[in-house]
């Protein structure tokens, strides 16, 4: 969109908050950039300059805004609409891997060349993988600083940079402001108490967003011992690259609060990737919406309650694994056998508020358990460990990194994976937007009641005017029911 001036100025000019992450406003005169809607008064249009990230706007030597602050802006949709390269590089370094495992690492996972993957990036983004990286240790960084009391050394390594000199030159390139005087600064502010050792912040969203169906999505469906709702948040357990962290994530009007309890603060980046991942928080609801309402039998459900997400996981494998427990049976029963596998084989984890206990099992700890211990028929004992073993062995990904249309394949092959079981995945696990489920039978009922076509390949044949946004008309349909899935807890 950077490249559509006109489009651009318009949208400046409008302060228009649905185009924050689609591009980056510089400003020649200031060398200052900016989200969209910055609330200062817009520039001249011939001293503006569009780019793509936040990352070429640093490359070109401006500075982040601080009036409106666009390294906090929500991520371009565009990342999860798509499975090429370039957006599952850019998923994989907002999970952290650049900083983790370098260039080399990133392009190890993709099955590409660092060569061909720079090329790549700086064709789109206008950076390559080391600013973009860059540019996301810095807002870490940032967050670190203003919301915990970790000295600076920690909050330099903890961020990612491999010195606290080049942390220092970087925040103040970034921001214009040292360190301690970004903290300064935000100790001004009007702030709750903080709570020791835990990292408070706000996730930002495009709007409108319903959280009816994400977040009674995820409760209802709640493993115990790892997810729960209570006082309004829903609160699970993680696990990630240098240990494991608690999160507690409330709805609000115009942000998500998000809550972090980590045992290494390394990991927050990733943890807050995973967060905003599980919340598809960086969807374009207007897109999606306007789309879909052109369908007149999907009109009605839209205008009553628009701006819904896909509720996706934080774990790919984890999802797996419980899709398969799901099969065939209620939600209850499918809840009462991830939670016997979670006693037997996750690791235990302290909860200062006491009601999350342990972390999901990885498919390594699944992988020695004894089929005959399960409470399931022969056949989808054979399937769980079938899975749980191909995840294990590295021979299935499930991940960020997945090429949507090559997991499909691998999944479809293994013994007990009918379509249904992988489109599921392929939704919440994997991201698809585009995954459907004519199959499933809310979706035939909600169809039926709606005066779409009920089989599923008359279904499929209806919904080819809904893409790429299918797995958006799947949690519109589901509303039909009177399920607990659609509603918050009380």
């Amino acid at each position: 969109m950077y490249t559509d001036t006109e489009r651009c100025v318009r949208a400046v000019r409008s302060k228009d908050a649905r185009f924050d992450g689609w591009f980056f406003t510089a400003v020649l005169t200031t060398r200052i950039y900016c989200r969209p809607s910055c609330p200062v008064v817009p520039p001249k249009v011939e001293n503006m300059t569009f780019y793509p990230s936040a990352a070429a706007c640093q490359q070109a030597g401006f500075r982040a805004c601080k009036r409106c602050r666009p390294d906090t802006s929500p991520g371009s949709p565009e990342w999860n609409a798509r499975a090429d390269s370039v957006a599952r590089a850019m998923r994989l370094i907002g999970d952290g891997v650049v900083d983790r495992e370098g260039v080399p690492g990133l392009a190890a996972r993709l099955g590409y060349s660092a060569r061909q993957i720079e090329r790549q990036l700086l064709a789109e983004l206008g950076a390559g993988p080391l600013a973009l990286a860059r540019a996301q240790r810095a807002q870490t960084a940032r967050l670190l600083i203003e919301t915990t009391e970790l000295p600076m050394a920690d909050v330099a390594f903890a961020a990612g940079f491999s010195s606290v000199r080049t942390f220092n030159d970087t925040v103040r390139e970034v921001f214009a402001l040292a360190p301690g005087e970004l903290r300064t600064r935000a100790a001004r502010s009007v702030r709750s108490p903080a709570t020791p050792g835990v990292i408070a912040l706000r996730l930002p969203y495009r709007a409108p967003l319903n959280p009816s169906n994400l977040f009674g999505h995820l409760a209802a469906t709640a493993v115990p011992g790892v997810e729960e709702w209570r006082g309004g948040a829903y609160r699970r357990t993680l696990t990630l690259p240098y240990g494991h962290g608690i999160v507690a994530l409330t709805p609000h009007p115009d942000h998500i609060a998000c809550r972090l309890l980590l045992t290494d603060p390394r990991d927050l980046t990733r943890a807050i990737s995973r967060c905003r991942w599980l919340l598809d928080l960086d969807a374009d609801p207007v897109a999606v919406d306007d789309q879909l309402r052109a369908d007149p039998l999907l009109a009605p459900l839209i205008d009553k309650a628009p701006g819904r997400r896909v509720p996706r996981t934080v774990d790919g494998a984890e999802f797996a694994v419980r899709a398969v427990l799901g099969q065939q049976v209620s939600t209850a029963a499918a809840r009462t056998h991830a939670a016997r596998l979670v006693t037997a084989h996750g690791i235990p984890v302290d909860d200062p508020e006491g009601g999350l206990t342990h972390l999901f099992p990885t498919p390594e700890a699944l992988a020695c358990l004894d089929p005959e211990q399960l409470a399931l028929p022969r056949s989808r004992r054979t399937t769980l460990t079938t899975l749980v073993g191909a995840l294990a062995d590295g021979s299935l990904r499930l991940g960020t990194d997945s090429d949507w249309e090559k997991a499909r394949a691998e999944l479809i092959a293994l013994p007990g994976f009918g379509p249904w079981t992988v489109e599921v995945i392929a939704m919440r696990a994997l991201g698809d937007p585009d995954a459907f489920l004519p199959t499933d039978l809310g979706i035939r009922r909600a169809a039926q009641g709606l005066g779409l076509p009920s089989t599923p390949a008359a279904l499929t044949a209806r919904a080819a005017a809904w893409r790429p946004w299918r797995a958006y008309a799947v949690q519109y349909l589901w509303t039909v029911d009177d399920h607990p899935i659609n509603h918050l807890p009380v």
